[in-house]
């Protein structure tokens, strides 16, 4: 069941600008996140909370050479929440 849905945006591999969201599934074990940009998709781990999805969600990219990433909830149940909430920004790994 989907629970948040998240704005992701930054820079990828090739200094490019992009946006998705990262879509956060909730079930009786926790939050997972689900993340597809230009053919490459994947899901996070389960997590207790939606924060370590994002996180997760954020070294996964970060791997693949996204840069100066940030996310704000857009999405919470069935709520509309987008430009209400601030940004978090994620710290380059090196």
């Amino acid at each position: 069941m989907v629970f948040e849905v998240h704005h992701m945006e930054g820079f990828d591999w090739d200094m490019r600008m992009f946006n998705r969201d990262v879509t956060i599934d909730v079930d009786e074990n926790g939050y997972s996140g689900r993340f597809s940009y230009e053919g490459m998709k994947f899901k996070t781990e389960t997590y207790p909370t939606v924060e370590e999805v994002l996180q997760d969600a954020v070294r996964r990219l970060h791997k693949k050479g996204f840069r100066e990433l940030r996310s704000r909830i857009n999405k919470r149940e069935d709520r509309y929440l987008a430009e209400r909430e601030d940004w978090v920004s994620y710290a380059n790994s090196a």
